[in-house]
């Protein structure tokens, strides 16, 4: 890891402010983009979300997605952030973050990183309700998302 990329993956809360800080500390950017993804309660009564995840193998992927990203476009500080554990619904799940000199890159590169960590980062979900606990199987858009990528 260095000083422009920043991958956490833990079962602590995700502090978005105190991310966004360290996003807009350069002086050379023109565009910080953010994307936050929370654990969502819909028809199916989801009351949390319990992650596992291949410890050092997923800090590796993440940071090999924003590699490939500062392949494709000029950008400054990218920061990853994922948490594990037991999420509970409107919680924070995922944050995103990257700056750059114009919005364009930061835009793209955010969309890339997160259509590429839906497929490629080895996490396991398991949706929680009041009746009973399921795997989460990978979606078939999550999927077709890396279509305009690759």
């Amino acid at each position: 890891m260095n000083e422009q990329n920043i991958v956490i993956v833990s079962n602590e809360f995700v502090d978005i402010s105190q991310h966004y800080q360290w996003l807009s500390q350069s002086t050379q950017d023109g565009a910080i983009v953010t994307f936050t993804g929370k654990v969502r309660s819909l028809q199916n009564d989801v009351s949390s979300l319990y992650l596992e995840h291949y410890q050092g193998m997923t800090e590796n992927v993440l940071l090999n997605i924003i590699e490939q990203a500062r392949e494709r476009w000029q950008l400054n500080r990218i920061i990853i952030v994922h948490r594990v554990g037991e999420i509970l619904a409107n919680e924070n799940i995922v944050y995103v973050g990257v700056s750059s000199a114009h919005r364009k890159d930061s835009f793209a590169a955010a969309d890339f990183i997160m259509d590429v960590l839906k497929n490629e980062a080895p996490f396991w979900k398991k949706e929680k309700t009041s009746t009973h606990d399921n795997w989460v199987e990978a979606k078939k858009t999550d999927k077709d998302a890396l279509k305009k990528w690759y």
